[in-house]
């Protein structure tokens, strides 16, 4: 079974092989039917920005796959079709059928990631078009081996370090590298943009790079000024839905407003009580955007972070917002030791208490990253 198959590979990795995908596909690549890819990359807003695009592309009437990671709840998240999460059956189908096109050391040898997208591809096999988000998102991600007709590129910041690299220009260039051959990008730095004109050029090969702003006229935005204010999203959200417009207008795709009214994606400023709003963010950039849309009122932060992670200036964002600090406790050991948070939030001057139940009186923010908001809806619904 996939569940199990899955649960027998680690989540994460300190080394990645980056040789293994590649060579694993394209042994396999002539029994895998590639549809239109969109490839969506960059450090925050990959997953909404998608999720526009797949849901307006879906009511136009295309079939259309989303493929997004992690999930929160259940594994089925990650591989969206024509407007809901996969079935467990056909997972299944398409697990059993992998297995058959795949050596048995490659399958083995795959991580998890890497496996779970030659998997959606499999599923995808009879869309029109495929949105894609990569992981890392970089040129070496899993989801750079298949062939792109656009990319869409989400605001690039200081994330996955150890990956990706130390500053924002070298950040940059490792995502930018993964554009085939056009992209659409939205960036809050210019020296992204300085970045993408460099890729643009030799020795890295004939690669088009527009600003959002060169796809999107006064039609569409008050077209977006309506969508939001319906959806009720935040600036950020606003932002991401600007950039799913812009694809479809260099697509040459028509659309309606109403193509994107079940467009929400979970985890993303959702409500999921009157006093209770979940955020998967889990860098400084993330929590800027949510400080910006929360301004006007005051939450106690549910809140943990893994290592990695800049959690101190990521608290200090927080901080204007911030009632107190609830501690949650996550099963993993890439999270920050109590012992160093409690120090970083007393330098801080932030007050604190382990999260122990939810009072109908206050309001509350659960934010660090997808292992946050899982940990809490366990609690929280169970």
């Amino acid at each position: 079974m996939l569940k199990n198959f899955l649960e027998a590979k680690p989540l994460y990795y300190d080394k990645i092989d980056y040789t293994r995908m590649p060579r694993v596909y394209k042994s396999i690549e002539n029994n895998i039917k590639i549809s239109k890819i969109i490839h969506i990359i960059g450090t925050n807003g990959k997953g909404t920005t998608g999720r526009f695009l797949a849901t307006a592309l879906h009511s136009i009437g295309y079939k259309v796959g989303h493929y997004t990671s992690p999930h929160i709840q259940k594994f089925n998240e990650r591989i969206w079709l024509n407007g809901i999460d996969i079935k467990d059956e056909l997972l299944e189908e398409a697990h059993q059928y992998l297995q058959k096109l795949l050596h048995v050391e490659d399958s083995d040898s795959l991580s998890y990631f890497e496996y779970t997208t030659l998997l959606a591809m499999i599923v995808y096999k009879d869309c029109d078009y495929i949105v894609m988000e990569a992981g890392l998102g970089g040129e070496n991600d899993a989801t750079a081996v298949f062939p792109k007709i656009l990319t869409l590129v989400t605001p690039i910041a200081l994330d996955h370090e150890s990956f990706l690299g130390n500053t924002l220009k070298e950040i940059a260039t490792t995502k930018l590298r993964a554009v085939q051959k056009t992209a659409i990008l939205t960036q809050q730095k210019d020296e992204v943009y300085e970045v993408a004109k460099s890729i643009s050029v030799a020795p890295f090969g004939c690669r088009e790079f527009f600003r959002v702003d060169e796809f999107i006229q006064d039609y569409d935005i008050k077209n977006i000024n309506i969508i939001s204010k319906e959806l009720k999203l935040a600036n950020y959200l606003e932002d991401n839905l600007t950039l799913a417009i812009s694809a479809l207008n260099f697509l040459k795709i028509k659309y309606k407003n109403a193509d994107f009214k079940d467009a929400r994606l979970f985890g993303r400023l959702s409500n999921v009580a009157k006093n209770i709003i979940v955020d998967v963010g889990h860098n400084a950039l993330a929590a800027l955007s949510v400080v910006n849309a929360l301004s006007e009122n005051k939450y106690i932060i549910i809140y943990n972070s893994y290592k990695d992670k800049d959690y101190k200036q990521i608290l200090s964002i927080l901080k204007p917002i911030t009632l107190h600090v609830e501690l949650i406790d996550i099963d993993d050991e890439r999270v920050v030791s109590d012992r160093i948070m409690c120090d970083v939030l007393d330098s801080l001057d932030m007050k604190y208490i382990k999260f122990k139940e939810i009072k109908q009186e206050n309001n509350y923010l659960v934010f660090g990253s997808f292992s946050v908001v899982e940990a809490f809806l366990k609690e929280y619904n169970g």
